[in-house]
């Protein structure tokens, strides 16, 4: 065999292989750019109650301390509001959760005490918007929220 004919048949062979056998190449580990992409914030959402005439301060009081776990006092203030501004927030958190509050105020049935009540009171989920926020941009700083859910004044 030709010195030609030697290199030829040993192309790409590696140090220590003897000539006239073919090795194979290793195959190049192929490498991908990963992007990093950052998770969006959670998006925050508010329970609202709205108010009506056909419950009892008593009725809101009772369905805030049981629902939300506020004291009295507090179911005292959110009423109050609810009463005279016609909507309280009544606590901010994830929109699952929010979900579920909104569904446990409208099972909780209607006051006893009122003949003229016929059901629950009308409670509302909303995304939440923060000062500094533009309303509808779909950012809600979960820094501002971070840990959990939050009653709201």
């Amino acid at each position: 065999m030709s010195n030609e004919a030697s290199k030829a048949g040993n192309e790409g062979a590696g140090p220590g292989t003897s000539s006239g056998t073919k090795s194979r190449a290793r195959p190049v580990a192929a490498t991908r750019e990963r992007r990093e992409e950052k998770p969006t914030p959670p998006q925050w959402w508010n329970v609202v109650l709205l108010d009506d005439d056909d419950h009892t301060y008593e009725y809101v009081i009772r369905m805030l301390t049981t629902l939300f776990r506020v004291s009295e006092a507090r179911a005292l203030e959110l009423a109050t509001k609810v009463d005279t501004q016609g909507r309280a927030v009544l606590l901010t958190t994830h929109k699952e959760h929010a979900e579920l509050k909104r569904e446990q105020v409208h099972s909780w049935g209607a006051d006893a005490m009122l003949i003229r009540s016929a059901g629950s009171m009308s409670c509302v989920i909303e995304p939440a918007v923060f000062e500094g926020d533009e309303p509808g941009d779909g950012v809600n700083d979960h820094a501002r929220g971070a840990g959990g859910d939050h009653p709201i004044d």
